[in-house]
């Protein structure tokens, strides 16, 4: 008689519902159709008991990655970017519409980004548009062709490709995006109180140059906007926790902002920079240990939801310092393999558990950019998962990472959590064999 099930996974550990438990996940045509008690006896044509040392995650969701394709793939390309992710266990990420030519702000240049993808991604990939200057008119089209929702700067973007928007502009974009139930994300820095970076290797210079009010400002721009419009907003990679209070008050009066931050800000201070080291140059820039705490404090509240990693790689040379100094170092840090460790190493040392870190790098993730089918271990979901051993360590090689461009912070860090294997739709990632990853629209389908 043939068997009912492709896959049963026996988990000893496993997050599901928000807790670590044992169980067994059932898995057929690559969707979970059953959350078993341990020890249930379930016929598959394969059977895999994990280690007792092993947890059971959801495949992780990264919503804020810039693979950099097309027109840059030299810095990136979707088959590092896919690589890295399902080697940090990262079954899912949404693609940034900036740092690509072109980037993605009309339909034609979402059907590029698209084409730059196919057949070339080990992890499924979705899309964000971009709202700039002049393309309101593109954004519906853009949401009625699949992207998940946009992306705008109100402070320069690095790119003149990619113009930031100013507040009359955002709220327009807002308006706009209002109008068919679409999220707008934002890069909230307030260009008024950014000042020129200084000439120097000294990060806590660089850091001076864009203080903790240019945040403070421009969330506060950010729910303003959200209050008069309606919108659904998101703060991107928030670094500042001087804006927090901004966006719990907002919370508070049903303003529909939420905030993510990113495991830089969460491990990583101004001090830990050496003196002209590009690699841990990014925007907002990495602050001090009291602002870092100060982050964590918000991700125990609620205020930050989610944890993604801004992954925004550049070939070395570009890392490099010139005369002005680090001002002339390109602001990314590369961590989308790392993330989760990262997180993980921090979480552990505050008495927080691998569930949170499943909801902030996971769960949180995928509701918010409407992926309601990913980020869970559950009946009906995608059986994308991730096998951690939490308590195992490694030191950070870069040469060892799947990234193009072997820059990272974290060179020579010892952290905790190692990815023993990643599955994509109930199938183990194989990184010698061609890509299998999905190309998504809102929603989560093909």
């Amino acid at each position: 008689m043939a068997t009912t099930y492709d896959l049963v996974i026996e988990a000893p550990r496993a997050v599901v519902d928000g807790r670590e438990d044992a169980c067994v996940v059932v898995v057929r045509d690559g969707r979970v159709v059953g959350v078993e008690r341990f020890g249930a006896t379930v016929a598959a044509a394969e059977t895999v008991r994990l280690d007792d040392d092993a947890v059971l995650l959801p495949g992780l969701v990264d919503t804020h990655v810039h693979c950099n394709d097309p027109g840059r793939t030299d810095w990136e390309g979707f088959a590092h970017a896919t690589r890295a992710a399902a080697a940090g266990g990262v079954t899912t990420l949404v693609d940034m519409p900036l740092n690509s030519v072109p980037p993605t702000v009309d339909p034609e240049a979402l059907a590029a980004k698209r084409d730059a993808a196919h057949g070339r991604c080990y992890v499924d990939v979705a899309f964000w548009g971009g709202a700039v200057p002049g393309n309101t008119a593109h954004l519906r089209s853009l949401w009625d062709a699949g992207v998940l929702g946009f992306k705008a700067f109100l402070v320069d973007s690095g790119v003149e490709e990619f113009p930031a928007l100013d507040e009359a502009g955002l709220r327009r974009a807002a308006e706009t995006v209002a109008s068919f139930g679409g999220l707008l994300l934002v890069h909230a820095e307030d260009p008024d109180a950014v000042l020129p970076a200084p000439a120097g290797d000294d990060y806590a210079w660089f850091a001076a140059s864009r203080p903790p009010v240019a945040e403070v400002e421009a969330v506060r721009a950010v729910v303003a906007a959200s209050r008069a419009t309606g919108c659904r907003m998101h703060v991107v990679h928030l670094a500042a926790a001087a804006a927090l209070p901004v966006v719990r008050s907002a919370h508070d009066a049903g303003v529909p902002v939420t905030a993510e931050t990113c495991p830089h800000y969460l491990a990583l201070t101004a001090a830990d920079a050496p003196a002209g080291d590009g690699a841990f140059k990014c925007c907002p820039p990495l602050r001090d240990a009291t602002n870092r705490d100060g982050l964590w404090d918000g991700l125990r509240d609620g205020t930050l939801g989610l944890v993604v990693s801004d992954h925004s790689p550049c070939p070395a040379e570009l890392k490099a310092t010139g005369p002005g100094g680090l001002a002339d170092a390109w602001g990314g840090i590369s961590s989308l393999q790392l993330g989760l460790a990262v997180t993980w190493t921090g979480a552990r040392q505050r008495d927080l558990t691998l569930a949170d870190v499943a909801r902030w790098m996971a769960t949180a993730p995928a509701d918010r950019a409407g992926l309601g089918r990913k980020g869970r271990i559950a009946e009906g979901a995608d059986a994308d998962l991730c096998v951690l051993a939490p308590e195992e360590t490694f030191v950070v090689d870069p040469h060892e990472l799947q990234h193009r461009h072997p820059v990272t912070p974290y060179a020579g860090r010892t952290l905790a959590g190692v990815v023993r294997q990643t599955w994509l739709a109930g199938r183990p990632v194989d990184l010698e064999a061609p890509p299998r990853g999905r190309l998504l629209r809102r929603g989560g389908t093909p």
